[in-house]
């Protein structure tokens, strides 16, 4: 069998690659920060669209409008 048992602690581990880490780490938050953007952009032109007399592509009008002044802002 492969019953191989590390000859050092297990608390030591590998060494980390801490640029790697942060840099995926970022890549989340980033990730995180956009689509949340999108789903309130959605749920607004949603809400705009279905409660009022606006229409379709006026509520399409404001769900890209919404997009591009987030995406300005949170940059």
């Amino acid at each position: 069998m492969a019953d191989e048992k590390p000859d050092e602690p297990v608390e030591t581990g590998a060494e980390m690659d801490y640029e790697e880490h942060h840099r995926t780490y970022n890549l989340f938050l980033e990730v995180s920060k956009y689509s949340s953007l999108v789903v309130i952009a959605i749920l607004i032109a949603m809400a705009f669209g279905f409660f009022t007399a606006a229409g379709f592509i006026s509520s399409t009008i404001l769900f890209i409008l919404i997009c591009a002044v987030g995406v300005w802002l949170l940059r």
